[in-house]
Order: C-alpha cells, then sequence, then structure tokens
C-alpha cells in the first residue's frame, strides 16, 4: 500500500521495501538526495557516492555531522557517505528501473518524483551491562517506497 499515487498510473513504475535494516535518518537524506533527479543519473550519483566521488548531503538530521568539501556544491557544509542505505536505495533504483521497463516507459526520460521514507518498528535485541544489567539494543528500521514518472518530451509553443 503506497502513501499516495501518480497521476498517471501508466506512465509511471513503482517501488517499495518495508522494514529494511538501516538507519532512518541516514536512509531518509539518501532517499532525499535522489528525488527529482533522472532515474539514470540518480543510479550513476549513488555508485558515485559508494565509490566517495560524491557525498550525501545531511540537510535534516545533521547534528554531529562532520563538515567535507564535497558538500558545497550542494551549497552545504555537512555530508557523509552512508554505504548500508546507499547501497539498499541503489538497489531499489534497478528495482524501478526494470518496473519501468516492463511498463514499456522510456527511461532516458523517467524522473524520482516520489520518496518517502517512514520509520518502522524498533527490532529489539538486549545488551548487558556491567554489575547484572540490562538494557535494550534497538535498531531503527525504515519502509522507502518511491516511484518514477515518465516526463512528456517539450512541446514547442506556437
Amino acid at each position: 500500500l503506497y502513501a499516495r499515487e501518480p497521476a498517471e498510473a501508466t506512465k509511471a513504475a513503482k517501488a517499495q521495501v518495508h522494514d529494511l535494516r538501516a538507519h532512518y535518518k541516514n536512509t531518509y537524506e539518501v532517499a532525499r538526495s535522489v528525488k527529482g533527479l533522472r532515474l539514470l543519473k540518480a543510479i550513476k550519483y549513488l555508485q558515485a557516492v559508494l565509490e566517495h566521488k560524491q557525498i550525501i548531503p545531511f540537510r535534516k538530521y545533521c547534528n554531529g555531522i562532520g563538515r567535507h568539501a564535497q558538500a558545497k556544491h550542494f551549497k552545504l557544509t555537512q555530508g557523509r557517505w552512508p554505504s548500508k542505505p546507499t547501497t539498499y536505495i541503489l538497489q531499489l533504483l534497478k528495482n524501478l528501473q526494470t518496473n519501468s521497463e516492463t511498463k514499456g516507459l522510456d527511461i532516458e526520460r523517467c524522473v524520482v518524483s516520489h520518496v518517502q521514507v517512514n520509520r518502522a518498528v524498533q527490532s529489539r535485541r538486549r545488551t548487558y551491562r556491567a554489575h547484572g544489567r540490562i538494557t535494550p539494543y534497538l535498531s531503527s528500521n525504515c519502509h522507502v517506497e518511491m516511484f518514477v514518472t515518465e516526463k512528456a518530451k517539450n512541446v514547442r509553443k506556437v
């Protein structure tokens, strides 16, 4: 079940993942950096992030994030290269690519138009502390959904 549906369902392809074992805040920033890009450009961008050639700018959850010179490209100072969420979002984008191919969309004109990352139920473990105490050891999972829409060719005004 998606949070919203595309305006034209025939010109869009969807993909989602539930209970992703990656940190919510990092996944949010990775997914936000991809929104609005063309599909192939987004895939190339995330592959460059994994090689540390590009950076993921941290805009919302940026408390305690270090400053890096690569973030100047986005007119920001803070950024990171979160590998785990980046690989998951990259897999989701490749899934979107195959979904759009099977729908018969032109991949060159597909744009990532909707991205949503929600918090999922935290998986609980326990860690053993000194003096016989036990404290929770939670992982902050997330749900990710996105879809691409095929942009129309530019129509010249008469």
